[in-house]
This record gives structure tokens, C-alpha cells and sequence, in this order.
């Protein structure tokens, strides 16, 4: 079992995501930076689709009833292990009883703690990922347990690596989205050479910018949309949908981010800048 002593600021259990479900308005969910979790899971071995915790800003402490073997990996959270400073990308070998904690937020957003074999906990619609109300929380408690397999051996086949870090890349690579040819010159421009800040509104649902673009008078139907889709609305505001971002939109989807523009855009808190880049 891993006791949950603090739960964090915000730390959910997040696998790949739900899938097959959005037709029903349920969302993929899933994790946010999903470059890094496979980073991690890999390094122990686990298939990608293994469960790990998602940590946003501020940190849980987190106690293990059963050895066991872990990598940390996307934001650095100045993490300790029986208050010993450990880094992200190790696989470390915990003993009964360690204790895991983290300290101040040194870059990125959000962090993830994979553990040998995947987090145990109850699947729901095929995904451990935690979306309240499909799953009964919709993030950790405090004194919550959680259940993984006991390791007390693991020779890994790399023990260590230095990870490509997406945490200072700026640049989201985007593909038309359906209603790109609405744009005009104009618009265009502005959305691929001006820089734009992460505003306060910012979650799992869906990342929004301080800057706009020329706004638009086009009313369509409400359509299909994707965790990356950027949607434009009437005013001029850019809505990027996340990973809990709702199934269908009513504005028009001007640019989709891949797997990766996702990862970095996860890493990104309020007054983060970014680009948009055409793939």
C-alpha cells in the first residue's frame, strides 16, 4: 500500500486515458505530460499505459508499506526520500516504511511519480484515470491508500538517463484544425508570430492566453473536439482544450496540437509564454 500522509496541492491518478467513450461526453482525461510519464514508465519497465500520480505545483508525502522501485520525472519539485534529495529519471530501490516528500516547485508544473507495475487502483470505463464524477474522487485525500505490487528485485536495463527535458521548450507544433481556412492574413499572423502568456485560467480542462487575435462572426454547429484542439472564439480568445476538455465545441477549432505540444503546454504556468508553430 502507499499512504497518502499529504495529498498536495492537486494529485491525481492518471494513466494514457479513457478511451471510447467521448461519443457519451465522457472526456479522455489521462495524463497531461504524457512524453514524460512514458519516460518514466519505461525506465521501469511498465507498460505505457501503467497508472502513475500526476503532482500539480505542490507536492504530496507519501509513505510505502512495501518495497518497491520508482522514477520520478516532467517538473522538478525538489523532491526527498527519507529527506534525502533525489533527482528525476533514477530508478530507486524503496524499503518498507520510506517516506517520500516534496519541497518548493524549481521548474515545470507538473510532476509524476511512476512505480514498478502501475498504481493498482479500481478501473473505470477501461482507465484508472481519476474524472470526477465517472470516478468516485476526482483527486487524492489525505490518509487515502492506494494499492501497487511489492518489488524487491529489479535489475533495470537503464538505471538512469538524462531525459530530453520538455520544461524550457516554448515552441507548440499545431496542425490545421477543420475550420483553419477560415482564417484570414491577418489572423494568421498574429496567431504564428506573436508570443502568448499562460493566463490564470489554466487546468486539466483547458489552458487560455492573456493575448488575443482579430475575433471572428462565424456561428457553426457544435462539433467533435480533441484534447489539443485550439478553439477561437468570437472575441478573440484562443481556448486550448486539455486532457478533462469537454467532447464537443460550438467555436470554430482553428489548430490541433500533437501529443508533444500538449506535454509542453502541461508544463506551463500562469505568465509562461509560448508559439505556435505550423507542422
Amino acid at each position: 500500500m502507499l499512504k497518502v500522509l499529504k495529498s498536495g496541492f492537486y494529485t491525481t491518478i492518471q494513466d494514457e486515458g479513457r478511451f471510447g467513450y467521448r461519443d457519451k461526453g465522457v472526456p479522455v482525461s489521462g495524463a497531461m505530460d504524457v512524453t514524460d510519464v512514458r519516460t518514466a514508465n519505461r525506465l521501469l519497465e511498465n507498460d505505457d499505459n501503467a497508472a502513475v500520480l500526476e503532482i500539480t505545483m505542490t507536492g504530496p508525502t507519501l509513505q510505502f508499506e512495501e518495497d518497491t522501485f520508482i522514477v520520478l520525472g516532467g517538473a522538478e519539485m525538489s523532491a526527498t526520500l527519507n529527506n534525502t534529495p533525489i533527482s528525476n529519471y533514477n530508478v530507486i530501490h524503496i524499503k518498507a516504511g520510506d517516506i517520500l516528500s516534496y519541497g518548493r516547485l524549481l521548474k515545470g508544473f507538473r510532476g509524476y511519480l511512476a512505480i514498478k507495475g502501475g498504481l493498482k487502483t479500481t478501473e473505470v470505463l477501461g482507465s484508472r484515470s481519476q474524472y470526477y464524477p465517472i470516478t468516485k474522487r476526482g483527486s487524492l485525500k489525505d490518509n487515502q491508500e492506494l494499492d501497487y505490487d511489492a518489488f524487491s528485485t529489479f535489475v533495470p536495463k537503464i538505471s538512469e538517463l538524462k531525459a530530453i527535458s520538455l520544461l524550457d521548450e516554448v515552441v507548440l507544433e499545431v496542425s490545421k484544425g477543420p475550420e483553419f481556412d477560415l482564417l484570414n492574413d491577418a489572423q494568421l499572423e498574429s496567431l504564428f508570430v506573436k508570443e502568448f502568456s499562460v493566463a490564470k485560467e489554466n487546468n486539466r480542462m483547458g489552458y487560455q492566453f492573456n493575448e488575443k487575435i482579430k475575433g471572428h462572426e462565424r456561428s457553426m454547429l457544435t462539433s467533435a473536439t480533441l484534447p489539443g484542439t485550439v478553439q477561437l472564439t468570437p472575441s478573440g480568445k484562443l481556448i486550448v482544450l486539455m486532457k478533462d476538455g469537454q467532447t464537443t465545441g460550438g467555436y470554430p477549432r482553428i489548430v490541433q496540437l500533437n501529443d508533444k505540444a500538449i506535454s509542453i503546454l502541461a508544463q506551463k504556468r500562469s505568465g509562461d509564454t509560448v508559439s505556435f508553430k505550423l507542422a
